[in-house]
């Protein structure tokens, strides 16, 4: 019971209290097919309501669950396992107060309002469905009322899930030398491992002259990020659709009447590691310049089952201390760690001013207030003008501090950058553009507006229109001049074979080159291997079928999982290419197997034999059809998932477990919310859309499967935008909730 007054008083803080006038909401959400959920409001209050409840009816285990990790009782509702112990103790300490009435403190009032109202929506659908929850939560205790300090942290909690929350564990193990520390070992890869294909045209490029939009999110399939589709209308003021995160409260990706936007993985920097140099005479202070600075011991109680664990987590300036195997707190050095989005509080405004963007101009202008956290953003306008930019969170590193303040550890990859924590000269620039201290200025970071096209699949901005590079930008940001991904290259291959056929393009041609699912690492590759293939009986098996291939990952293609699993290894062998990268070439290059090279020749021939072993001992057909092996299980049906790995060329992603005498399944990441956007001659949008694994996780809802099987296939939804298009649904279904 006190715990619930405190968390009362600071909620009343953080958000102020409301007049009775203030409580009052009034929104109506319609389902259309599919269960697409459009929430309409006259104030920003009652739209959050509506957010939160029809988010909640497909969402509602997934979202406590996620309340839970962000406010750190996973221990005390799940059990205190050590990685819930961890997690707990990182949150606890990591998101304070002060981080979460910063954020508050710059929400404008329609946003505080929206809030204040998500937290009454969602409430209100615990409490008129507390006896009818999905069987994943039902009767469960985790499953309660929040309040906006639960929700504040779970926005923050969110930002730095892909930057210092990759070191949950090593913080929350940190301990003094001397003290007992468990052995921590740490995925350093701060790619958060999902990614995005994204294609802005132009008006010089399209039948219509209006801009098209492609936005192809590769994000997971399970768990809080998940997209959910939604539209918000607040007549007169706010009318955009698209997607949220199944643990969000606003829409991230989407259109409205004006203008179109998309985001993918970006290659900026996220974080630093600081290298601290330890006072001999005292291992809790280190030095910075001519000082020593201590380290502080935060102390942090994790709630239990019964009672309460005290937990310590060690503080710098620069941040928290982290240990593992490859960084230990000694007597001489320790490490700690500097977040980018953890101070970010711009992503309510920036995102605010998105959807109701009339123009690209409009979404460079929003996100420079750097309010982004971890992508670039691709956009069009029904005005004809695309745009690219990475504005997002990072580091203000300059060259003196890349070039002086870096410190190398061994068995750590060299894309995490660790800086000299001692010498002041080497921490982060504080710049007064910037409107995150420490953060690079929008300014600073790539970004243009073009009539012809852009495109990314999260290299960087480099190649984001080869006939217009962007250079000049620090390396922290992206490289340049360097071999693009095999995904990169299909999207532009396949892009600019559609606009080499003549005359200008229109939304189908850009669906279309997602949904014929080509494999472009095979077009590229296979008649080399092929080649190689007729010289051993050895994989005469897999040689006869990668014959018959037709190098796509349709549900009906044979031959996909011998390439599979034969590229998997091939892509790692030395000198494999015949032509290497050439900068003036980056499209093309590099291409061709070295078939006159007898040792690339054995390591081909060495990769198909390991590849067709793979498949023969895990009780896979060679020949079988894609779609009966990689799949997706719904309530006991298997539903055919096309596409493939993008790491090996398909621009049609899709990552998966592979599991034996089944195959290639559960789905992880790829494919995700898609959608295809330009607009009618009457201006208004024509969109149309997917989301591949359905609106609900739950396998009692009825929106479990329903899109995936239309995803299965080829088939997307024509999005109801207009109010005409959503009173013509053949299943609308309308709830008007009112909280008086």
């Amino acid at each position: 019971m006190k715990h619930q007054i405190l968390l009362l008083l600071v909620s009343a803080i953080l958000f102020g209290c409301t007049s009775d006038a203030d409580d009052r909401y009034n929104v109506d959400i319609r389902w259309t097919s599919y269960g697409i959920p459009h929430v309409k409001a006259d104030d920003w209050g009652s739209l959050g309501y509506g957010f939160a409840y029809a988010t909640a009816t497909d969402g509602i285990c997934v979202f406590a669950r996620e309340v839970a990790r962000a406010n750190g009782t996973l221990s005390a509702d799940f059990g205190a396992s050590d990685e819930n112990l961890a997690s707990d103790t990182f949150h606890r300490a990591i998101i304070t107060l002060e981080r979460v009435q910063k954020n508050a403190m710059a929400m404008s009032e329609n946003m505080r309002s929206y809030s204040t109202g998500f937290v009454a929506g969602y409430n209100r659908f615990v409490d008129a469905n507390r006896q009818n929850l999905p069987a994943a939560c039902a009767g469960e205790k985790w499953v309660r009322p929040i309040n906006e300090l639960e929700v504040g942290r779970m926005f923050v909690a969110f930002g730095i899930r892909y930057g210092a929350g990759n070191f949950t564990a090593g913080i929350a193990a940190a301990a003094p030398p001397g003290e007992p520390v468990a052995a921590v070992q740490l995925d350093y890869d701060v790619t958060p491992g999902i990614g995005s294909n994204a294609i802005a045209l132009g008006s010089d490029l399209t039948q219509s002259g209006k801009g098209i939009l492609f936005g192809n999110p590769h994000y997971p399939w399970h768990g809080p990020a998940r997209f959910h589709m939604i539209h918000t209308t607040i007549p007169g003021e706010l009318d955009t659709m698209g997607a949220s995160l199944l643990s969000g409260s606003f829409i991230v990706i989407g259109f409205n009447k004006d203008v179109a936007w998309t985001h993918t993985v970006s290659t900026a920097l996220r974080l630093t590691l600081f290298e601290l140099e330890i006072n001999p005479e005292n291992p809790m202070q280190y030095r910075y310049g001519d000082e020593y600075r201590d380290i502080e011991m935060i102390q942090v109680a994790v709630p239990l089952a019964e009672g309460d664990s005290q937990q310590n987590v060690y503080m710098t300036h620069h941040g928290p201390v982290l240990v593992s195997e490859q960084l230990p707190w000694t007597k001489t050095r320790a490490f700690a760690v500097r977040d980018a989005v953890l101070n970010n509080d711009a992503a309510f405004s920036t995102y605010e001013a998105m959807q109701t963007a009339t123009s690209v101009a409009d979404v460079e202008a929003a996100i420079s207030k750097q309010g982004v956290y971890f992508v670039n953003t691709i956009a069009a306008d029904r005005h004809g003008s695309a745009f690219y930019a990475d504005i997002s969170s990072t580091p203000h590193l300059n060259m003196d501090i890349l070039t002086n303040c870096r410190r190398d550890v061994t068995g750590l990859p060299s894309s995490l950058v660790i800086l000299d924590g001692s010498n002041p000269e080497c921490d982060w620039r504080v710049d007064p553009r910037s409107t995150v201290p420490g953060n690079l200025p929008a300014d600073d970071m790539p970004r243009a507006t073009s009539t012809r096209y852009f495109t990314n699949s999260n290299d960087s901005y480099w190649l984001s229109n080869p006939d217009e590079p962007l250079e000049g930008y620090l390396p922290t940001i992206g490289p340049e001049k360097t071999a693009r991904r095999l995904r990169t290259r299909a999207g532009l291959v396949f892009l600019n074979e559609r606009l080499e056929q003549g005359g200008n393009l229109k939304a189908d041609d850009l669906q279309s080159i997602l949904l014929n699912h080509r494999h472009f690492g095979a077009e590229l590759l296979l008649d080399d291997v092929l080649a190689i293939c007729d010289t051993v009986d050895e994989v005469a098996m897999s040689c006869d079928v990668l014959r018959e291939w037709d190098r796509t990952a349709n549900t009906d293609s044979r031959g996909m999982q011998v390439w599979t699993e034969f590229w998997e290894t091939a892509r790692h062998i030395d000198g494999i290419y015949a032509v290497a990268f050439d900068a003036d070439d980056p499209v093309n290059t590099p291409r061709g197997i070295a078939t006159d090279k007898q040792a690339v020749q054995d390591a081909v021939l060495e990769a198909l034999v390991a590849a067709q072993q793979r498949l023969l001992d895990a009780g896979i057909e060679l020949s079988a059809a894609w779609g009966d092996i990689q799949f997706a299980e719904r309530n006991g049906a298997r539903i055919p998932v096309p596409g493939g790995p993008g790491r090996h060329g398909m621009f049609s992603y899709i990552n998966t477990d592979f599991t034996k005498a089944k195959g290639y399944t559960p789905i992880l990441h790829g494919n995700s919310y898609v959608q295809v956007v330009t607009w009618n001659e009457n201006g208004t949008p024509d969109a149309r859309g997917i989301l591949t694994y359905s609106q609900s996780p739950e396998p009692d809802s009825p929106h479990y499967y329903d899109q995936t099987e239309l995803y299965a296939r080829g088939e997307w939804l024509q999005l109801p935008f207009t109010e005409t298009e959503i009173l013509a649904d053949p299943n609308l279904q309308t709830l008007t909730l009112e909280d008086n």
